[in-house]
């Protein structure tokens, strides 16, 4: 493939996305981004979706099915957000103490997650949905089902979403570890062995148990991520989430993650979760100006016909080549 249909097909859908949805905005008579705080929202709205959309890819693609994502996210920013106030009241530096906190929750989350799942040995979707409500109840607990605002609003976490700049450089930097541990490391290489081939690669003497579980503390961790940036974009964290209330949040990487799996094809698969990250910022961003028009709800439905119009083409994409590309004589 060419450099030049690589960079093509990489920008086409976030390029051909803004411009439509600039378009729209313009008819409204407002732009996409408005200001530097509509900016900042679009990085931080970016960065929660990137990073949980490589979180759900990571399991989904090996065939595990992880409804416990949000739960994750949620119960580790508790956790983070409870110690760091615990230990500094809120004050200076509250905030990146609570990211390293909801960090290391969501990764010990997601070893015992995993761990379950290996131990238990039943399919994965069966042990996330046992995992999720536990986690959850565990949340309620914490919380007594209410709201988490007092730990989380203080100056430092103000600060930290009043600038894209710390929504950035997670960005940046999760992007950076990502590619390194699944590209170029014995980890990522045993992982894409077992994701192509599950019995060669076993029978090759890859330890299958270990990068499970593996996987499932690097989700965790990841969504200790999410957990933080969304206690610190919303200003509080939502305790009352039982009965599977946790799972929306990983609804929301579905679209990207099969747009940026399309756009991966040309490039890097991570690098493609981030522009598709970006195409649902763009789109998030788009909703805001349209506030007065477009509740909730539609835009549930609209993201859920953007998904179902996307899986359409790409399970009908052969045919629209061989329709749409010139006949040789």
């Amino acid at each position: 493939m060419s450099t030049s249909k690589r960079i093509v097909g990489t920008l086409a859908i976030p390029v051909i996305a803004s411009i439509i949805l600039e378009a729209l905005c313009l008819s409204h008579g407002q732009n996409i981004i408005t200001n530097a705080k509509s900016f900042d929202n679009f990085v931080v709205y970016a960065a929660i979706v990137m990073i949980t959309t490589i979180a759900l890819s990571i399991n989904l693609n090996s065939g595990r099915f992880d409804f416990s994502l949000g739960s994750m996210a949620a119960l580790s920013a508790v956790i983070g957000a409870k110690v760091s106030y615990a230990i500094l009241g809120g004050g200076a530096g509250s905030a990146a103490l609570m990211l390293v906190l909801t960090i290391v929750a969501g990764a010990i989350l997601g070893l015992l997650s995993g761990s379950l799942y290996v131990l238990l040995r039943i399919p994965p979707i069966i042990t996330s949905l046992g995992v999720t409500l536990i986690y959850e109840g565990i949340l309620y607990t914490l919380t007594s089902g209410k709201y988490l605002m007092t730990e989380v609003q203080n100056a430092s976490m103000s600060g930290f979403v009043g600038t894209s700049v710390y929504a950035f450089l997670i960005i940046l930097a999760v992007l950076a570890f990502s590619i390194l541990l699944f590209d170029h490391t014995k980890f990522g290489f045993d992982y894409n062995a077992l994701k192509n081939g599950q019995k060669v690669a076993v029978n090759t003497g890859i330890k299958e148990v270990g990068n499970a579980v593996i996987c499932y503390m690097i989700c965790g961790g990841l969504m200790g991520i999410v957990g933080f940036l969304n206690a610190a974009r919303n200003t509080n964290i939502n305790g009352g989430q039982l009965n599977f209330g946790s799972i929306a949040i990983m609804f929301t990487a579905f679209l990207p993650m099969f747009i940026g799996s399309y756009i991966g094809r040309f490039s890097n698969e991570k690098l493609g979760f981030l522009l598709a990250a970006v195409v649902m910022s763009l789109l998030n961003s788009t909703f805001a100006v349209f506030s007065n028009e477009v509740t909730a709800s539609m835009q549930s439905i609209i993201n859920a016909v953007l998904l179902v119009v996307f899986l359409i083409y790409l399970n009908n994409e052969n045919l629209l080549v061989r329709i749409l590309s010139p006949r040789k004589k």
